[in-house]
């Protein structure tokens, strides 16, 4: 199984962004798909999951409103949009494969992240 993250980038306050999260070796559709990031510093934090289905969406509290996570199945990708990026946005950002919405733990397989920057 493979997730391989990529839209990473470096971004002015205000900006916006779309990661994207490609998956390979797996049933897709079968999967929860989350967005999880880590800050320079600071702890794993969750920040959106989509269904395998993709009709449900749940979001951590900070993301509601700048972020949209979505999927399609048939190219075996999940993304998540940010927009209006503020500095505090800055981490690293990594999906994540399995049954666990917000539980870290609950999630099978992990990509490898993708930094994203936004200078103030």
């Amino acid at each position: 199984v493979q997730l391989q993250a990529f839209g990473g980038g470096l971004v002015q306050a205000g900006g916006s962004l779309r990661l994207s999260c490609a998956a390979s070796g797996l049933s897709f559709s079968n999967h929860v798909m989350g967005w999880f990031r880590q800050a320079p510093g600071k702890e794993l934090e969750y920040v959106a999951a989509i269904s395998g289905s993709g009709d449900i969406t749940d979001y951590m509290y900070a993301a509601k409103g700048r972020f949209t996570i979505s999927r399609d199945n048939a190219k075996n990708t999940v993304y998540l949009q940010i927009n209006s990026l503020e500095p505090e946005d800055t981490a690293v950002y990594y999906c994540a494969a399995g049954q666990g919405w917000r539980n870290k733990g609950e999630y099978d397989y992990w990509g490898q992240g993708t930094l994203v920057t936004v200078s103030s």
